[in-house]
């Protein structure tokens, strides 16, 4: 139906476009009233910022479009990022922000989800206590679904880093699995991989051994006419690599087990701590970092003992999110998306501030969610 938009029929027209820019409004007038300014990014973005940050799987998701002036475009996928780049620009000091707009989605064939729907979003950047900024984004949001039959949960990301860091391993290794923590299956197969030693086959054997006693741009002329767009100095690069990856050491049992019991940490807000002391006492920092939250969420009237916490939670979002990370869901209505989800992204400011990192927090309610849980009415 012509007249229908992202989970509403008829919302795009009379008294149900009406709820709609209500809602919104209603949301913004929330999130201005917390300290925010209005903030309103461009619909089209410049692929390459995108892609580099995502890789090329997000031409995938993106809708893509080439202007002979700017290049090649991508219709928003999302706030955070040109928003981080509207305050990277404006001198990255403390500020906050509240927005809301179109985003749009590729979906595969067949998908009954929406390619164009509204966020309705409220950051928080260069605030002095990240454990009091998280608190205070959760309780924003919280307050703004009010009785919606939504339930909660929690995660935090920078657990899984700090079990990477922990690892006795090279700082390679340790790259590539943070590279992947967004990537469950491929995390999956690194971390076996690094566990066991690898059986070599003849082929690589001789290329590895070249490497080793420099007769590798050689042996890679010898083999032939070059396939595909990497040079002979690409290939040879990436020999060395594999040969750095042979005479690492493999990753040990325990060290495997630890990662795996902080990917498995399931709990309460309230108890996490204690549960990642237990399951992995070496990461004493990060228990403490989630100590300080609990106590700043309790601070904010959340009843953290009841407030489920899942430490792998948020690890098939947009590659962002670094730390705590949240999400309301409505039980009874599996056809829709999470009504509202955040989390922390220190480390895409410095992706995008050419180094100069600002601690930022942030969240987005989707409107046309809530209307439809709600009825459709405001």
């Amino acid at each position: 139906m012509v007249t229908s938009r992202a989970y509403l029929e008829n919302g795009r027209l009379g008294q149900g476009l009406d709820d709609v820019r209500a809602e919104v409004g209603r949301l913004m007038s929330g999130f201005i009233a917390n300290g925010a300014q209005p903030v309103e990014p461009a619909a089209l973005l410049p692929a390459d910022v995108l892609i580099d940050l995502y890789g090329e799987d997000l031409r995938a998701r993106a809708y893509t479009t080439h202007d002979p002036v700017e290049g090649e475009l991508m219709l928003r996928p999302d706030f955070t990022v040109p928003v981080v780049q509207i305050h990277m620009a404006n001198g990255a000091s403390a500020a906050r922000y509240a927005y809301a707009g179109s985003v749009w989605r590729r979906q595969e064939v067949g998908s009954n989800r929406p390619t164009e729907y509204l966020q309705a979003g409220f950051e928080v950047f260069g605030g002095t206590d990240p454990a009091a900024d998280d608190a205070e984004v959760f309780a924003v949001l919280a307050t703004a679904l009010g009785d919606l039959p939504v339930m909660p949960v929690t995660g935090d990301l920078g657990l899984i880093f700090a079990a990477i860091e922990a690892l006795d391993t090279n700082e390679r290794r340790k790259s590539a699995l943070r590279r992947h923590v967004w990537r469950p299956q491929r995390f999956k197969r690194l971390l076996e991989r690094y566990s066991a030693k690898a059986e070599v086959s003849a082929e690589r054997a001789r290329l590895l051994q070249a490497v080793e006693d420099g007769s590798v741009h050689t042996l890679i002329k010898a083999s032939g006419a070059a396939l595909g767009v990497r040079s002979i100095d690409e290939i040879a690069a990436r020999a060395e690599i594999l040969l750095y990856e042979k005479e690492a050491a493999a990753l040990s049992e325990t060290a495997v087990a630890l990662v795996s019991s902080v990917l498995e940490l399931k709990s309460t807000m309230g108890s996490a701590a204690q549960e990642l002391r237990r399951v992995a006492p070496m990461l004493g920092a990060a228990a403490d970092g989630l100590e300080a939250r609990a106590q700043a969420l309790s601070d904010a009237g959340i009843d953290v003992s009841a407030l489920p916490f899942e430490a792998s939670y948020g690890r098939t979002t947009l590659e962002y999110y670094d730390g705590f990370v949240f999400g309301f869901h409505a039980p009874d209505r599996p056809d829709l998306p999470q009504i509202a989800q955040g989390g922390r992204y220190d480390a895409l400011t410095r992706v995008l501030g050419d180094g100069k990192s600002v601690p930022a927090v942030g969240g987005i309610i989707r409107p046309e969610a809530a209307l439809a849980l709600n009825g459709g009415a405001v």
